[in-house]
Order: structure tokens, then sequence, then C-alpha cells
């Protein structure tokens, strides 16, 4: 690992360190969490904070609220049940749960029995949940009334399964001193696989510990704080939100979108008196785009997004709707790394990409950019995100192949690794990361090397458009293209050619979409992120423009209509609709004119086309009735690629 030196000083520059300076409650008293408090179990940092605030509340869902005392008890009990089935040591339980109160009740149990837990979640499909399971090895599952029935037929009569509905009433729930290392397993979080299956990425209690830490002490977190839980607790994020309340005496609120509604979200904000908001940019999006703006947000202390790129767009829905006393966090982190970099920012903060910045290192995890060599780069170039630190996840469960492709373990004997994450980045100068997506979210288009993550951010500036997402589909020749689906602010599809000359300002012309797909929502994966992979096809149709569609008048626009709707896979094409607006390129153009030579029998220069890009101007053309392109459309033709 030496040859990764140290190359970003660790001090914040004065905007960074004046923002963070007035990241605190406004009437709790803060208490640091220290180094050596890592050193030790979740259950026993947990069990101190149960000491300090017996009484005080811990979890609060819509329907339930559950104070310190009485979850430690419930937990405790569903510790004494579980040993009461499996012999003491480490081993994976399995928690079959909706999100609520009783899912944080069990991972406690969990790591109170000195096991480790493997969270279910009961909306997956059953074929996905029983791989994860049969994966595991659980050899337990706990589960409540509501899912009992599914986790018998899971189990197969090969597992034991515990409703903790019906623990005996005569369990103990004093603490039972199972001890625990910081080194031992705390759960197994699974994560979308490149072969197609789930895999389980493993947590210690230590790099849990590592992590809340940091979060703490950078938020200030204190017990007068409560945070939302928006996440599924299946997940690295949800697992955080928990954890960061209940192991520094805040309180945690599930809220299930799905289940309550997100006409309702806006309200529980303001009703439960939330400080800290944690959410993916997505459901920020539509968080914001569902209030009327009469809602007011005092007690939100802190916007914390993450898990997809940040636009700066967001950056102004949060000053647009949250108050002046308010901090906005952007984040980034994995489930094998957990969190890595933070960026402060408030209403006085000035951007100046289309993104916001993931910003500044934090405690114990540093930040490489690697090439395809494994070098590393130079500032202002892109290159791999790769976090080097002792604070890493031991890898993926039972996958040592995957485990040795993603960390490069320290041969050193220093315990630091190196894990690649997969997502490229930007270091500017000063330290600040930029992140610019998934690596495997680069593409070519026409041998050119492009980030979706750029035409993304410039599609988020436009006035109209909610959310954008941009991937790259092969069209009806095989040949890849970029399509942009976009969430518009408004009912009603955003007009393309507008959309097209904005981008153009933004954006070289080849990094312009050639589709336009507008959607109600984009679709999501259980942890909140787009699916991409459940993007629907291109339905073929004519784009929407402002101008009407007018029909071919004569035979020679009918015969161009019917080349153009085929070259491009549309279900019509108008006289004076624009061949380049239609998705049309150079590249196509060519194949266009030398149809209209085979079919039309006419010659023409692909210049005439910059000049003449409406069907009813081709024709014009062709009829004889209109002039060739002369030296001047020359700007014309650069544009149009």
């Amino acid at each position: 690992m030496s040859r990764y030196p140290h190359t970003v000083s660790d001090v914040l520059p004065p905007d960074q360190t004046a923002v963070r300076a007035r990241c605190f409650h406004p009437r709790g008293d803060f208490v640091e969490f220290t180094m050596e408090e890592t050193e030790q179990s979740i259950p026993e940092r947990f069990e101190k904070q149960v000491l300090r605030h017996p009484q005080r509340l811990a979890v609060k869902t819509p329907t339930q609220e559950l104070t310190y005392d009485r979850l430690n008890k419930d937990a405790n009990r569903i510790a004494s049940a579980i040993l009461e089935q499996r012999a003491k040591g480490a081993e994976p339980i399995g928690l079959l749960f909706e999100e609520g109160t009783q899912v944080i009740s069990a991972i406690l149990g969990v790591l109170k029995s000195g096991k480790f837990y493997v969270p279910l979640d009961p909306s997956y499909p059953r074929a996905r949940t029983g791989y994860m399971l049969d994966d595991s090895r659980a050899p337990l599952i706990l589960t409540n009334k509501q899912n009992l029935h599914m986790a018998q037929e899971l189990a197969k009569d090969r597992l034991q399964v515990i409703d903790i509905e019906e623990l005996d009433s005569g369990l103990p729930a004093e603490h039972i001193g199972v001890l625990k290392s910081p080194d031992h397993l705390a759960g197994i979080l699974y994560t979308s696989g490149s072969t197609g299956q789930p895999k389980g990425v493993v947590q210690t209690h230590r790099n849990v510990l590592l992590n809340l830490m940091n979060y703490a002490n950078s938020f200030h977190i204190c017990a007068e704080d409560r945070l939302t839980l928006l996440h599924s607790s299946s997940f690295s994020a949800g697992m955080q939100d928990i954890f960061l309340s209940l192991l520094n005496g805040a309180s945690v609120h599930p809220f299930d979108v799905k289940q309550e509604g997100m006409e309702n979200l806006a309200n529980w904000l303001i009703q439960e008196q939330v400080t800290i908001y944690h959410s993916p940019p997505t459901l920020f999006r539509e968080l914001v785009g569902a209030l009327t703006g009469d809602e007011q947000f005092p007690m939100v202390r802190l916007v914390h997004l993450g898990s997809e790129s940040v636009s700066r767009r967001d950056f102004e829905l949060y000053k647009k709707h949250f108050s002046d006393g308010s901090i906005f966090v952007n984040r980034l982190g994995s489930s094998e790394a957990l969190t890595y970099r933070m960026y402060f920012a408030d209403h006085r903060t000035q951007l100046t990409g289309h993104n916001v910045p993931v910003g500044y290192g934090i405690g114990s995890k540093e930040v490489l950019l690697l090439d395809d060599n494994g070098e590393e780069v130079g500032f202002d170039q892109v290159g791999e995100i790769a976090v080097k630190s002792r604070y890493l996840s031991p890898g993926y469960w039972r996958r040592p192949d995957q485990t040795h492709a993603r960390f490069l373990r320290d041969s050193g004997g220093e315990g630091e690794g190196v894990y690649l994450t997969g997502d490229l980045g930007v270091m500017q100068a000063d330290g600040c990361l930029v992140h610019l997506g998934r690596k495997d979210l680069q593409v070519k288009i026409r041998g050119y090397r492009i980030e979706v993550a750029e035409i993304e951010a410039a599609l988020m500036e436009h006035g109209e458009i909610r959310e954008a997402v941009v991937v790259s589909r092969p069209d009806a020749r095989g040949e890849e293209r970029l399509v942009a689906y976009v969430v518009p602010e408004q009912d009603g599809a955003p007009d393309v050619t507008a959309l097209r000359r904005f981008l153009l300002t933004k954006l070289p012309d080849y990094m312009v979409p050639s589709a336009l797909v507008t959607l109600d929502a984009l679709p999501l994966t259980p942890t909140g992120k787009v699916d991409r992979q459940a993007l629907p096809e291109p339905d073929g149709k004519r784009p929407q423009f402002d101008t009407p569609y007018v029909a071919p008048r004569s035979p020679v626009e009918q015969a161009l209509a019917g080349i153009w709707a085929d070259l491009l896979g549309l279900d019509r094409v108008g006289a004076l609709d624009d061949f380049f607006d239609l998705g049309g390129d150079s590249l196509l153009g060519a194949r266009l004119f030398a149809r209209i030579e085979k079919e039309m029998g006419a010659r023409l220069p692909l210049s005439t086309l910059f000049n003449s890009p409406s069907v009813a101007q081709l024709a014009s053309v062709l009829s004889g009735n209109g002039p060739l392109p002369g030296p001047d459309q020359r700007g014309r033709i650069r544009e149009a690629g």
C-alpha cells in the first residue's frame, strides 16, 4: 500500500469550518463520541444510553413508541429467547419484519445474544428473500405474526422460527451479559450483485461504531435530536439512522412512505418535530415536489442526502423550503466502506458545478483516485474512487473471489486495506471530492466516452425537470444511443426542441440524448435509488413539440417522412419536424442521404441537412425550390455533430 501516498491536507477550508461550527442543536447538549468508545460492542454503547436516558423516547412510529428502558427490555427478552434455542457463539440470525419498532428490538436482541443479524425485507420477491436466507446459512428466523406464515414457508422445516409476539412472559428482561468483542460480526447487509444474485456485505461492531463516531461528531448529535428512518433497515443507510439515534440518546422515527403515503410525509416531519432529515435525493425531490409552499420546517436543523448524485437544483430546493438556520449535507459512502466523505452547506454557500460535491475526508478514511492501472491520478483528473482505511468491511459473505477483487489488503501488517468502490470522481486542489457516478455507468457513444451523470446534472438544471436519468440503449440497428428519462415538474411532457437547445448551451452535441421519455415517476430499488434496469424502452412515439403535428402534404414529403420514421424508429414524422430534434445526428444524416439517393434518385451533400433540417425544407430542396447550404452554415453543422 506504500505506493498510495497522502496527497491531500486534512485541514478544512474556512467555509466548511464556518458551516460546521453552526451544526449544533439549539437547545441540546452534545457529548463527544471518542475513539476509545469504538473499542466496544454496539449493545455496550446502547446500554450506556439506557442508563442515562431510561424514560426518554427511543423509537416512535405513527402507531407506537418505545422508551429506552422498554426497548432495552424487549431486546433482552429476544436475546434470551434466541439463547434458549441456540448455543452461545457467533452465527447469523434472519430477521423478517416490516419497518417499525419490532425490527429495531430484534436487531438489538440479536446483537445482545452475541450473534449477528441478517435483515430480510418481506416486500421482496420470495425467491430473492429465500436466496438471501439460504446464502447467509442462518439457522433461525425472528419474525412477528404478520410475517409468520412467510417465515415458516422460508424455513421449510429446516430452520427454527421465533415469533417475538409469542415470547414466554417469563423470559428475563434484564441484561444477559454476553461478552462481545468489537471485532465480532454485527450483521450481513445484502446488496445487488454483479452476478444477478444479492451479495452479503459483512460489518463488525468496531467498523459500525467508527462510522457512527464520525457522524455523531460531525452532526453533533444529542439527546434532543429526532432522526428520520426513511431507508429500509436492510441497508447500511437504515442501519446508520437506527444506531446513530440509539447510541447517542436521540430518538429514531421510522416512516414507511409506501404505507403512509408521500402526501403525509411533510406533515409528519412537522408533527414529530424532526430535527435531522435523511433520504436519497430521489425521495427528497418527491417530498418537495408535493409541497404547497405554505409548509414550514422550523425544527429541521439538518437536511442530509446521499446514496446518489445530488444536483445543484436539489440544493436550491433545500434553500427554498427549509429555514435559513438549517444546514445541508451531502455525503458519499457504500456498504463496504460506510461513509467516507461529507460536504456541508447553508443558505449562503455558493455552488458552481452541476452537482453538489461530496466533500472532504472524515476520520480514519482516506480517498484515493486510481486509473485503470491502479496508479493515483492527479488533481482535477477522473479516477476510480478507492477508500483506504483500517475500518473497512471484512468483505463479502462466502464470496472470497469477489472480496479479493474489490478489497486490496495491506501486506505490511498495519491493518489497512483499500476498497475499490467502482465510483468515479475528481479531486480538487483543496481536497474536495466531486462524485461523477458509477464507473459502470460510463458509456461510449460514437467513439466518445461519456459520463451520464454530467448529462443528468445538466437536465436537472432545466426549470421544468424534476428528476432525470440517462442511459445508453441500442436503437433498431443495434447501435448505442443516449436516452433521457425525465419526470416533469408539472403535467405534460417538456418541449423537446427547447430542451435540446437548453442542453446545447451546456453540453457538446454528442452528449445530447437522442430520445426523451417522460415518466410520472422514476422506478426505484428497495434502497430508494433509481432502478435503471426497470426503465421502459422508448415507445417510438413522435416527441412532444410546441408546434403541432402537420401531416406530409406532397408525395415528396410523404416519401421523406417515411424514410425518417424508419431511420429514427418513430411511429410518424411531421412535415415541420426537425431531424435533429427527433434524435438524428450526422451519422444518421449520412444514412438518410444514402436512402434518398437509393430510393428517390437524388444525390445531395450532407451539408444540405443542416440548412434544411425539416421534412418540408428538404422536400423543397429536392423539388428544386430551395437553396443548397453555403459556407455560412458551418456553425450549424458543428452544432449538429
